[in-house]
């Protein structure tokens, strides 16, 4: 009895602070473009005795919880860090787990009537090459199926390295001049810009990290040149709404500067 009662002042509590924060939070503008590099499911599963492939489908519907959250104070465009260029080295039976939750997710983002309903378009960013044939299959389908919407806008990072995205524009830019379709004098920050997977894309307000790390991790190198920086001690699937609306409040109050 006791306990029962413990519980329900704590979900009491927990309710009216996340009413608070958002009534705070709607009281200024939020970030346009958040971007997540979403950490800590294999230390969450292991911390709660799950299987690792438990922790990575905890994560999964976090995420899609974060969508939601997004939607309801008005983030337009939301991108997220699902797999790396160095996860491929992963254990093998972790990265196949992997590719199988990809492909069953993004065919199902295809499907997803919430996606439909708010038109939020599915891009995904990284070296589609490094993929198995039937994940791109899946992720073609999920961009195909939302390219025309345009009111809300999902990125997902699969087979992402921010140096290697950097090295990859380096090549088409010189190509280009060496195929005299760019002089080099042209070259500006615009113009390389437009040859990142990001092009097109505005840069983040405000990058969130998860599970007490404190590092980029090769993420969006370019883009996060005046982005707000946040990081949550909270592993990834145990990240909550009121975790999020703090991350906000915090972009929020502070001072944004472009230079030093």
């Amino acid at each position: 009895m006791t306990t029962d009662l413990t519980r329900a002042i704590s979900s009491t509590a927990y309710n009216t602070y996340e009413k608070r924060l958002l009534k705070e939070v709607a009281t200024m503008p939020v970030p346009h473009h958040v971007a997540i590099i979403m950490d800590g499911n294999r230390r969450y599963a292991k911390e709660f005795g799950l299987m690792v492939s438990e922790g990575h489908e905890k994560g999964r519907e976090k995420l899609e919880n974060m969508l939601e959250w997004c939607m309801d104070i008005g983030v337009k465009m939301l991108t997220v860090y699902a797999f790396s260029t160095e996860n491929v080295g992963r254990d093998k039976q972790e990265v196949e787990d992997l590719m199988r939750m990809f492909i069953q997710n993004f065919r199902k983002l295809a499907e997803d009537e919430r996606i439909h309903k708010h038109k939020i378009r599915v891009k995904i960013l990284g070296q589609r090459d490094l993929l198995p044939k039937d994940l791109r299959e899946a992720i073609q389908y999920a961009e195909d199926r939302t390219k025309d919407y345009n009111e809300y806008f999902f990125n997902i990072a699969v087979g992402y390295g921010g140096r290697e995205e950097i090295l990859h524009a380096i090549r088409d830019v010189a190509q280009a001049v060496k195929d005299d379709k760019l002089k080099v004098d042209d070259i500006t920050e615009k113009t390389f810009s437009e040859y990142l997977y990001t092009k097109d894309m505005p840069d983040p307000d405000l990058i969130l990290r998860t599970s007490g790390e404190e590092r980029i991790s090769n993420f969006l190198l370019w883009q996060l040149a005046y982005s707000e920086l946040y990081f949550s001690d909270v592993y990834w699937p145990g990240f909550r709404k009121i975790d999020f609306l703090r991350a906000v409040r915090a972009y929020q109050l502070r001072k944004r500067r472009y230079g030093t």
